[in-house]
């Protein structure tokens, strides 16, 4: 026994170290990895990192999320006048249910909108403005939006309205583009017997009577340009005239598929300018010109897509129902700093306007 125990020992001994030896081998791959390729890797990611943060603070504008502070939901193409420049034309008789709308508006919302402007086509159209109607009451109710608009012709728009949805609206914009009612007939915004300067003082009067701010919309192009204004924008008093140059956007008011054919209202931007130095002293005009208006609005379609109009013409975005906020306005083409530019954010909600009404 006491031999057996003798010759067993030493090689109980060995077998040990030799099971030892072969853990450290089966460790050697992991240890090589870790020591070797890790560290190279390591460093390799440090730079890609370093990298895009480089790429980043040499073009902080192409991180920057944009914020929808103010959008235009033109939610019907459907209209009653047939101005002949109209860039948003009645291509399909489409709009979202008033839930789906609802849902858009509380994404934009939850996104940073602080404004909200209601347009078409005529958004006092559909449902005989109920639909735009309860869309203004649950912005400024459920959302608590700082300012709530519409930009209409004026047509439709009734003192019913008035009494149930003034006090949510913030600011109403009636187009009028000419005091002679023979040149809103040319442009194409006749009424047959009724006449649209009346209707422009009678929505003044119902503003100034349900606390709604007034503001004008004028598109200056070849049948108005040589007009003077400024009698008539100082007795109506807006609290803002913004004068638009007539735009040009293909598939809309150019070009074969156009609904319209606006080329013979075009005019330059000297014509523009000598318009706008007519009525320098009209202390609530603000100009926009081709150049500041294509960029520098956040337009929503029918569907609640985003229309980009950097190339002349609105190519939409995916709704924003679909691929959420963030994602669709990365295709709206928007220029924040034009926007600014042209005046985009002013005092907007009538609260804080302190009107004589």
């Amino acid at each position: 026994m006491q031999r057996a125990a003798f010759f067993w020992e030493p090689l109980k001994l060995l077998s040990k170290k030799l099971n030892f030896f072969l853990f450290i081998l089966k460790l050697l791959p992991f240890w090589c990895w870790h020591n070797i390729w890790g560290k190279k890797n390591t460093v390799v990611g440090a730079r890609s990192t370093w990298a895009r943060r480089r790429t980043a603070n040499a073009n902080p504008e192409r991180e920057a999320a944009v914020i929808p502070t103010s959008v235009n939901y033109h939610f019907t193409r459907q209209c009653n006048y047939k101005c002949g420049f109209c860039f948003h034309t009645a291509k399909t008789s489409f709009v979202l249910p008033l839930e789906e709308a609802k849902r858009g508006l509380s994404l934009l919302k939850e996104a940073g909108m602080e404004k909200i402007n209601f347009s078409g086509g005529e958004p006092f159209l559909h449902m005989r403005g109920e639909f735009v109607g309860k869309l203004v009451q649950f912005c400024k109710e459920e959302l608590a939006l700082p300012s709530v608009s519409i930009v209409s012709n004026g047509s439709r728009i009734t003192e019913k309205w008035f009494q149930l949805y003034g006090k949510h609206l913030d600011i109403l914009a009636v187009s009028c583009d000419s005091f002679d009612e023979n040149v809103n007939v040319l442009i194409g915004r006749g009424q047959g017997k009724k006449s649209h300067i009346e209707s422009l003082q009678r929505l003044r009067k119902w503003c100034r009577d349900y606390g709604v701010a007034f503001k004008l919309n004028s598109v200056i192009n070849r049948f108005n340009v040589g007009e003077n204004m400024n009698e008539q924008i100082k007795a109506i008093n807006p609290v803002r005239w913004k004068v638009f140059q007539c735009l040009i956007i293909k598939g809309e008011n150019s070009g074969e598929e156009a609904l319209r054919q606006a080329e013979r209202f075009i005019i330059s931007d000297e014509e523009f300018n000598l318009f706008l130095e007519r009525h320098k002293r009209i202390s609530c005009l603000v100009p926009e010109s081709n150049q500041k208006m294509r960029d520098s609005y956040l337009i929503l379609d029918e569907y609640m897509r985003f229309l980009n109009c950097r190339n002349g013409r609105k190519d939409p975005s995916k709704s924003i129902l679909d691929v959420g906020v963030e994602n669709a306005i990365t295709f709206s083409g928007f220029d924040e700093k034009m926007f600014l530019q042209r005046g985009g954010k002013y005092v907007w909600s009538k609260a804080d306007l302190k009107l004589d009404w």
